[in-house]
C-alpha cells in the first residue's frame, strides 16, 4: 500500500469512527421522546428502559468485540468492515420504522454487534502504522469518537423536531454514505501470508484474553485497562444527573458542559497525543492521564460551584491520554497476525465496563442524593470513581516496573 493510498484509507477509518459516534449522539436527545411514543409509557418507565437498551447494546459488543477481530485475523479487514456499516445502515432504517419495544432491542443488539467494527477498525489502523506512531494514531482516531460526541447529540436536537424517528433515518442516510466511500477507497491492508485461521476458543473475550497470555504483561495491561473503563463511566452514566442535582443546572446548561468536555478531550487527542508519547512514551503517558483523571474525580467531587466546572474541564482533558497510549503500548507487544483479535478484546473490556460501570455509579449517586440519604453528596459517584481509577494507576505502575526489570535482567 502507498503512502496516498493509506492516507485515504486512514479517512475512512476516521470517518467510520467520527460517524459511530455521531450517530450514537444524533439519537440520544430523541430516545425518550421514541419509547414514549412506541411503549405508550411515562418518562420514568422509558429512563428504565432506555437504561436496559443501553445495558443491550454494550453487553453484544462485549460479546462479539473478539470475534470481529479474530474474522478479520482470517477474511482480512475490509469485508468485516463493510459487512459493519451494512449490520449499521440496516439497523438504523430498523429503528426508524420500529412499531414496538421489541424491536427497538432487536434494533440494539444488532447495533452491539455492529458496533464491534472498532475491532477491525483499530486493527486495520495499527496495519498501515508503523509502531513507533501508533500513539500517536490512536489518539486521532479518539479524537474522531469525542468530535462525534459534540456534534452528535446537537444536530439530533435540531433533527429530532421533525419527531422523533428523523435523527434515525439521518443515521442511516450517513452510515450509507460512508460505506460507499469506503467501497471506492479502502484497500486490504492484511496480506494472505499474515493472515490466521479463526480458532473459537480465542473468538469469545475470556478466550481471547487467555490467548494473548503468552506475550509478556499484555493481560495485566488489559485489566487495568478495564478498571478504569469501568471508573471513567462515570461521565457518560452520571454527569446529566450530577450536574442537576450538584448545580440545579438546566439541560442547555448539561449540554454546554457535555460539548466543552468533547472539545477539550479531542483537541487532546488530535494535537497533543503524539508529542506528549514522543517524549515520555506510551507507558509514561498512560500514568500521567490516570493521575490526571484521578484529580479530575476529586474536583468534581469537592467542587462548590457550577462555574468552577469550566475550569477544571480543560485541566483534566489530559485523561483522554490513556486510550491511545494503552492501545499504543499493547499493539507493540502482540504479534501482527493478531492486531485483530487484540482490538477485539480490549473494545470488549470497554463494552464490559459499560455495562456494570454505569449501574454501580448511578446506584451511587442515587444512595447519596436521594431523600434519607446519610449524607447529601452529589459528588459520590466521583468518588467512587476516583478510588477504582487509583487501584488502575497502582496495578499499571506495578505491572510496568515488573516488566521494566524483566527486560533489564533479560
Amino acid at each position: 500500500m502507498d503512502v496516498q493510498q493509506a492516507r485515504r484509507a486512514f479517512v475512512f477509518i476516521f470517518c467510520t469512527r467520527l460517524l459511530d459516534a455521531i450517530s450514537f449522539g444524533l439519537i440520544m436527545p430523541v430516545m425518550p421522546e421514541l419509547l414514549m411514543e412506541v411503549g405508550r409509557m411515562s418518562l420514568a418507565d422509558a429512563t428504565r428502559i432506555g437504561g436496559w437498551l443501553f445495558i443491550t447494546y454494550a453487553a453484544l459488543q462485549f460479546l462479539f468485540g473478539p470475534l470481529m477481530g479474530a474474522l478479520s485475523d482470517q477474511f482480512g479487514r475490509r469485508p468485516i468492515i463493510f459487512l459493519s456499516l451494512i449490520a449499521f445502515a440496516a439497523d438504523y432504517v430498523l429503528l426508524a420504522v420500529a412499531p414496538t419495544l421489541l424491536w427497538l432491542f432487536v434494533g440494539r443488539a444488532i447495533a452491539g454487534v455492529a458496533g464491534a467494527v472498532y475491532a477491525p477498525a483499530n486493527a486495520f489502523a495499527a496495519d498501515i502504522t508503523p509502531p513507533e506512531q501508533r500513539g500517536k494514531m490512536f489518539g486521532r482516531l479518539g479524537a474522531a469518537f469525542g468530535l462525534g460526541f459534540i456534534i452528535g447529540p446537537a444536530l439530533g436536537g435540531l433533527v429530532g423536531e421533525l419527531g422523533p424517528r428523523a435523527p434515525f433515518v439521518l443515521a442511516a442516510g450517513l452510515s450509507a454514505a460512508n460505506l460507499i466511500f469506503g467501497y471506492l477507497v479502502l484497500p486490504e491492508s492484511l496480506p494472505v501470508e499474515r493472515r490466521r485461521k479463526l480458532e473459537w476458543r480465542r473468538a469469545n473475550p475470556l478466550g481471547g484474553l487467555l490467548a494473548l497470555g503468552r506475550y509478556g504483561g499484555v493481560i495485566g495491561i488489559i485489566l487495568t485497562y478495564f478498571l478504569f473503563s469501568l471508573a471513567f463511566n462515570v461521565y457518560p452514566g452520571t454527569w446529566s444527573y450530577y450536574a442537576e442535582a450538584k448545580f440545579g443546572w438546566s439541560s442547555s446548561m448539561i449540554g454546554l458542559s457535555l460539548m466543552c468536555t468533547g472539545t477539550f478531550m479531542a483537541l487532546v487527542q488530535f494535537v497533543l497525543t503524539g508529542p506528549i508519547i514522543a517524549r515520555l512514551g506510551e507507558g509514561r503517558t498512560a500514568l500521567l492521564a490516570m493521575s490526571v483523571a484521578i484529580g479530575g474525580c476529586i474536583a468534581y467531587a469537592l467542587i462548590p460551584f457550577g462555574w468552577m466546572v469550566f475550569i477544571v474541564q480543560p485541566l483534566v482533558s489530559l485523561q483522554a491520554l490513556i486510550f491511545p497510549s494503552i492501545n499504543a503500548l499493547i499493539s507493540r507487544r502482540v504479534a501482527a497476525t493478531e492486531q485483530g483479535a487484540l482490538q477485539g478484546v480490549m473494545g470488549s473490556m470497554t463494552a464490559l465496563g459499560s455495562v456494570f460501570g454505569p449501574v454501580m455509579l448511578t446506584q451511587t449517586l442515587a444512595h447519596f442524593t436521594e431523600a434519607g440519604a446519610p449524607i447529601y453528596f452529589p459528588g459520590a459517584a466521583f468518588a467512587l470513581a476516583g478510588i477504582l481509577m487509583a487501584v488502575s494507576l497502582v496495578a499499571l505502575s506495578l505491572e510496568l516496573g515488573r516488566q521494566a526489570r524483566g527486560a533489564a535482567r533479560a
